[in-house]
């Protein structure tokens, strides 16, 4: 599995879901991270979610893995190597409690387990990555489907954002995002990662 150095995050990318969540659509890219101990690959495994913190919901993004540390006026092309179906999982009783209070999410978005990842394929370019959708099926249905040409901030504009204000280079990553059709994980739950018709990536939460 490739070395995941730094996990950036890119929120409400999809106007459907900011609505869906009555959050007010962004006017520049809203970034957040998570720890490395969140990260854990979905290679057919059990994966343990928090049981005492109220809700666990799933969100299905694509994540870019960068290549190569940005210099200005690099085109994302250059700099993304690789990409993967991505898992944020995000405790959604405690956010809504930060958010309530004006405190990070860090809490209802960093625990262990927390960015669950497919395994990587190569980039295929940002058009050939505009013909094929990604989803999410958890117990033989799909429940979350999305494609990049409806997000809000493109490639280009996230790794630039990221990269002026966190700085980016080889080995980090970014879940670019989620469509509409967010909802509930719970123990025994199944799930799929797909990218087109290929499984990336699949597990079971306990």
């Amino acid at each position: 599995m490739t070395e995941i150095r730094n996990i950036f995050c890119v929120g409400r990318n999809y106007a459907a879901h900011a609505k869906e969540l009555q959050n007010e659509v962004p006017e520049q890219p809203m970034i957040f991270s998570k720890p490395t101990h969140a990260f854990i690959h979905a290679n057919g495994n059990s994966i343990t979610i928090p049981k005492d913190r109220g809700e666990v919901h799933y969100e299905t993004e694509l994540v870019i893995r960068i290549g190569k540390s940005f210099q200005d006026g690099m085109r994302a092309e250059e700099v993304i190597e690789q990409m993967a179906i991505g898992l944020d999982l995000t405790l959604r009783d405690v956010q809504n409690s930060l958010k309530e209070k004006g405190h990070p999410w860090l809490l209802a978005k960093g625990f262990p387990n927390a960015a669950v990842i497919s395994d990587f394929i190569p980039f295929e370019g940002i058009e050939a990555c505009k013909r094929n959708n990604f989803s999410l099926w958890k117990n033989n249905e799909q429940v979350q489907s999305g494609n990049i040409r409806l997000m809000i901030f493109d490639f280009q504009t996230i790794i630039e954002y990221c990269a002026s204000n966190l700085g980016l280079g080889e080995g980090d990553i970014i879940f670019t995002g989620t469509p509409e059709g967010v909802g509930t994980i719970t123990p025994g739950d199944q799930v799929e990662m797909l990218w087109g018709n290929k499984i990336l990536g699949s597990c079971t939460f306990s």
